[in-house]
This record gives C-alpha cells, sequence and structure tokens, in this order.
C-alpha cells in the first residue's frame, strides 16, 4: 500500500489556487483569536501576494487537483540583521491532512525557498495559547523570542 504523503506534491500557488487558498485561510482564522474570517479580505490579501513576487511568494501543498495546505511568506529587511528577511504571514493544512507530515513537508520547502532567495531569518506569530502549534515550530528549529507583538489598525 502506497504512503499518501508521496502523492503530496509542494509548489509555488498561482492566482488560480486563490479560492481554495481562501478556504484554507477560512479555517485558520476562525481557530486564531485575533482574526475572523473574511473571504473578501482574504482574497484581496492573496492576490496582492499573488500577483507580486516582491512582496512575498504563497507555497501550497497538493494532491491531485486540492490544495491542501499553504504557507506564505512575505519578505522584508532586518536593519538588526542587516540583510533580508522574511515573515511567515500564514500557515494552515487541512484537517484531514493533519499530522501526516504535510505541514512539515511544506515548512521546509519554504525555509528551503527563503534560504535560497537569501533571507537570513524567518520570523512568525502564533497563538500563545496553540500548544500543537508552537511544539511544531520548535521542532522545525524556531525558538521564542523576548519579542511581543503589538497591533495598531489603521
Amino acid at each position: 500500500m502506497q504512503d499518501p504523503i508521496k502523492k503530496v506534491r509542494i509548489r509555488q500557488a498561482t492566482v488560480a489556487d486563490a479560492d481554495q487558498l481562501c478556504k484554507l485561510l477560512t479555517l485558520l482564522f476562525a481557530q486564531e483569536v485575533d482574526f475572523k474570517p473574511d473571504a473578501r479580505r482574504q482574497l484581496r490579501g492573496l492576490r496582492l501576494i499573488l500577483d507580486q513576487p516582491e512582496v512575498g511568494r504563497i507555497y501550497c501543498a497538493t494532491k491531485g487537483k486540492s490544495v491542501i495546505g499553504m504557507v506564505s511568506i512575505l519578505f522584508t529587511v532586518s536593519t538588526a540583521e542587516g540583510g533580508p528577511a522574511a515573515w511567515l504571514e500564514d500557515m494552515v493544512v487541512h484537517p484531514n491532512w493533519r499530522r501526516k507530515s504535510v505541514g512539515a513537508k511544506l515548512l521546509h520547502e519554504a525555509i528551503n525557498q527563503v534560504r535560497a532567495d537569501g533571507c537570513i531569518r524567518i520570523t512568525l506569530l502564533t497563538d500563545s495559547t496553540n500548544d500543537a502549534a508552537v511544539h511544531f515550530y520548535e521542532k522545525a528549529g524556531f525558538i521564542h523570542s523576548s519579542m511581543i507583538p503589538l497591533r495598531l489598525h489603521l
């Protein structure tokens, strides 16, 4: 019997994936404390990334024609590090595919691509109460920071 993860492919997302990516973001934002799903806003944000590769990239995990996971990366510059850096903005795997290494495969590819692009650091935020996500990122090598997030909505 073939391992189903072997048929999962990781690739850069395109505009044609936007609707499926938006559905994944709905799942993500439904479980996060600070955000609420809003398909119109999520599609607008996705298009801003997909249409402007200098802003960032979205990688997706696919099984056949279905997008089963995604990670979005945004580019910035770190004056502290003296070079290009990245934000891991969103990461979500469809609940039917969690705990099957899809997330690890997706994150590994995103990290490799960001490193190849010359970035020297990736920063992310996750809900402090989401122990599974915190453990997942720690296992991938991310470490806690003494910095705290602050937000101003404009």
